[in-house]
């Protein structure tokens, strides 16, 4: 069935990730193309499983998908140590299907209106809609997840599907926090961006036969591949355009999250400077961000967090030097190049 829904299962991904041809996502993305085309085939049967009433909440959620970062990573992580097997596609959509209930959920939290250059879940239909449907979403995921023969799979999804929320919670505690550590804020990231990354290697590596230590391995290049992700898109809230943001700038700060940048600053600034830095955000609208990025730039904090972004990407490929000397992982290593590059390419528009 796999085969037939991508009709080039087996592909193998190409050695052809360089730093002279990794240009765009697309570059990435493309020798990946047939499994992430038959995801999505696969997320879009997905909506005959709900109730009808409900189908159309389905459709829009599960047919307006990004990158397909995470599915891209199960199928990576899987060429890394073996081969790509259909259970890898049924693996990959359920932890779409994960995140795009964080994704749900997180509209309604953030009050937002556009996501992916359209408009959100709750903007669409309600909040109240929204949060069920998330609900739906979770729900639907783990039944799928329930399906492998085995309740390791299961087990993974519904542990991680807790460390996010989780996060999610941690986060919601510290908004508004000056005083919180940048132990507090990585442990944030961690849990709730991080540990889809880490599940995605993971089980990538796991349906492809890998030994625990090549699991390993891969499970803690997603870490950090995906705490340096974060990372970057908190910066890009606050330094990149809204066109590449998919959304308003300055979101985070208009809910109360304290990102990095601000971290930063809270560590060098003036009392004077952080009293003003403060009472724009406490008292936040939107001609707020241009001082504030004022403030952010008089202290250097994009450089900064810049830095500490490559530093989690070396990280990242460090990881990989665990795999066995046969393994192919140009596209892992690919990954955080691009990432590299887009991070220095922040501040550029801003």
């Amino acid at each position: 069935m796999f085969a037939a829904e991508t009709r080039a299962v087996a592909v193998p991904v190409k050695n052809a990730l360089n730093k002279e041809t990794l240009v765009t996502w697309k570059h990435i993305a493309e020798p990946v193309q047939p499994f992430l085309e038959a995801v999505a085939f696969r997320l879009g049967k997905q909506v005959r499983e709900f109730d009808p009433a409900v189908a159309p909440y389905a459709e829009y959620a599960l047919t307006g998908q990004g990158k397909q970062l995470r599915p891209a990573l199960v199928a990576l992580s899987a060429h890394a140590v073996g081969q790509l097997e259909e259970s890898h596609v049924t693996v990959a959509v359920i932890i779409e299907m994960v995140h795009l209930a964080t994704l749900v959920h997180d509209d309604v939290m953030d009050e937002a209106e556009i996501r992916r250059g359209r408009l959100t879940f709750g903007a669409t239909w309600g909040n109240e809609i929204a949060v069920l449907f998330g609900d739906c979403l979770f729900a639907q995921a783990l039944k799928l997840a329930a399906s492998f023969p085995t309740p390791e799979i299961c087990r993974a999804v519904a542990m991680a599907s807790n460390t996010v929320c989780s996060g999610e919670i941690l986060q919601t505690q510290h908004r508004r926090n000056f005083e919180m550590t940048q132990k507090e804020y990585f442990k944030v990231l961690e849990m709730k961006t991080a540990e889809l990354f880490a599940l995605s290697c993971d089980l990538g590596a796991c349906l492809s036969g890998a030994t625990p230590a090549h699991r390993a391995a891969l499970r803690e290049f997603g870490v950090t591949l995906g705490t340096a992700y974060q990372v970057f898109d908190d910066c890009l809230d606050l330094f990149g355009s809204e066109a590449e943001a998919g959304k308003s700038l300055g979101t985070d700060l208009a809910k109360g999250k304290l990102t990095l940048p601000v971290l930063r600053f809270w560590q060098r600034a003036d009392e004077g400077d952080k009293t003003r830095l403060r009472e724009l955000i406490e008292h936040w609208e939107p001609q707020a961000l241009a001082p504030i990025l004022e403030l952010l730039g008089k202290y250097k904090t994009l450089e900064e967090s810049s830095k500490i972004i490559h530093q989690y990407l070396k990280q990242a490929r460090q990881c990989l030097a665990g795999l066995p000397e046969t393994a192919n992982h140009a596209g892992l290593t690919g990954l955080t190049e691009y990432l590299d590059r887009q991070t220095d390419n922040l501040g550029v528009c801003a």
